[in-house]
């Protein structure tokens, strides 16, 4: 079942912060709605305290994440190593969406490199860490990051992005209403 911790300790955090890539899971409270799991990469994860994180989330063609956790605030975060030792970490937490426009924003935009399709940050307050053994986990070479988000933010602009996120962002799968 792996080791459990309350909060993240300092090999957690040094772990994630080699991390090149992290998955993000939610799903709405409806047995019948949609589980949501989300690859995430870039340099966009943040730990901020032994039980705060965060991440710069940039416009998608959904925004399931903001919807599911506006609704039961329920968020996961999983981090594997594909390479060096095999390692699998979890956090367990509650999270919430800040946008632009928000008070927190000033407080933890300067954390991340905002770029012009940036969305929203996603907080969370985590409650419980996992580590598992990772061993069935590929090993993978890292290539670098893509680049096809930031052009086709550049290549929307400002209005356009409004715009569709306007058409795309504000509510889930299920219907559930997102923050945008």
């Amino acid at each position: 079942m792996g080791k459990f911790s309350d909060s993240i300790l300092e090999q957690h955090k040094e772990f994630i912060e080699k991390q090149k890539m992290f998955f993000v899971g939610t799903a709405p409270l409806s047995a019948g709605g949609h589980v949501n799991l989300s690859p995430k990469g870039l340099d966009s994860f943040r730990v901020l305290s032994p039980t705060l994180v965060a991440y710069m989330d940039l416009v998608g063609s959904g925004n399931e994440t903001s919807a599911h956790i506006m609704e039961n605030g329920r968020i996961t975060f999983m981090f594997c190593a594909f390479d060096g030792p095999p390692n699998i970490l979890r956090l367990y937490g509650t999270g919430h969406t800040v946008l632009p426009s928000d008070t927190e924003w000033a407080a933890l935009s300067p954390h991340f490199e905002i770029e012009l399709g940036t969305r929203q940050i996603i907080v969370a307050d985590i409650y419980k860490v996992q580590t598992s053994c990772g061993f069935s986990v590929p090993l993978y070479d890292y290539n670098g990051e893509r680049d096809f988000a930031q052009k086709w933010a550049a290549k929307k602009g400002a209005n356009g992005l409004e715009a569709y996120k306007a058409e795309k962002n504000i509510v889930s799968l299920d219907g559930l209403p997102a923050r945008v």
